[in-house]
Formats: C-alpha cells, sequence, structure tokens
C-alpha cells in the first residue's frame, strides 16, 4: 500500500462563525451613551411611570452641594421639581451621587446613587433613578 492511497485528512471541525455580538449600550463612549441613549430611555420611563414630561439635559458642571467637576443629567419637572445624576468621571461606571431640590429650593443633600452594583447597565441606572424619584412622590399617582 503506497502513501496516495491514504485518504486525505479532513480539515478540523469547522463550525459556522457566530455573528458578532453587536456592543452592549454601555460600551459605547460615555459622550455618546449618555445624551443619546440614556435620556431619551429615561424620559420614556419617567413618562411610562405615570410621570410628567420633563426637561433633561447633560452637561459638565458643578456638582450639586459640594460644587466639584463632574459630568451629570439634570432633570427638570413641570413642577419645578429637579433632580441631578452625577458621575465623576467619564464612565457609567464610576462613583455616581444624586441630588434632589423641590420647586424655589436648592439641593441640601448629595447621597450616593448605585454605590454596591458590580455592572452597571442603562436599564439599570434607568429603573433605579425612576424609582427613587418615585419614592419621592414625584411621579405619577403615589
Amino acid at each position: 500500500m503506497t502513501d496516495s492511497a491514504k485518504p486525505a485528512p479532513q480539515a478540523a471541525d469547522t463550525k459556522p462563525a457566530k455573528p458578532a455580538k453587536p456592543p452592549a449600550p454601555e460600551d459605547k463612549p460615555f459622550a455618546d451613551f449618555v445624551p443619546n441613549l440614556l435620556i431619551p430611555a429615561l424620559a420614556k420611563e419617567i413618562e411610562a411611570y405615570g410621570g410628567p414630561n420633563c426637561s433633561l439635559s447633560f452637561e459638565q458642571g458643578p456638582m450639586p452641594v459640594v460644587g466639584s467637576a463632574c459630568w451629570q443629567v439634570k432633570g427638570t419637572l413641570p413642577s419645578g421639581r429637579r433632580f441631578w445624576l452625577c458621575f465623576t468621571s467619564e464612565s457609567i461606571s464610576s462613583a455616581k451621587t444624586i441630588a434632589l431640590a423641590e420647586a424655589g429650593s436648592e439641593p441640601s443633600l448629595l447621597e450616593s446613587f448605585l454605590i454596591d452594583e458590580k455592572k452597571m447597565t442603562q436599564a439599570l441606572l434607568v429603573s433605579r433613578l425612576v424609582q427613587r424619584l418615585n419614592g419621592q412622590k414625584w411621579l405619577g399617582a403615589n
């Protein structure tokens, strides 16, 4: 028997390549994620929760109460109540704080926000912020 009589070796099992998973929204650059994904999702959830249309903006500025620089989502409800979700750096995983103010007053307390979470997602940010606002009885019929 000669070598030419041997069957040709088969290529290793070739599995079809899995389609590449689209990146998670949270993997987008911070400056794109917050205004293009987080703010619209937050506005939609506040409305779905029975809350009024609110004005939401994203900017860099002084953190309420303490004045240190931060990135923040600022929200104003039609009643004049305001809230700030502050990020200490350009990452949704950075330390976050929240401040609230009734109409006609300035915030006087800065609270840690989502400090025990291992993985930060858009859904988690939105749900917990809306939960916090509802806890103040600022949304819907409480």
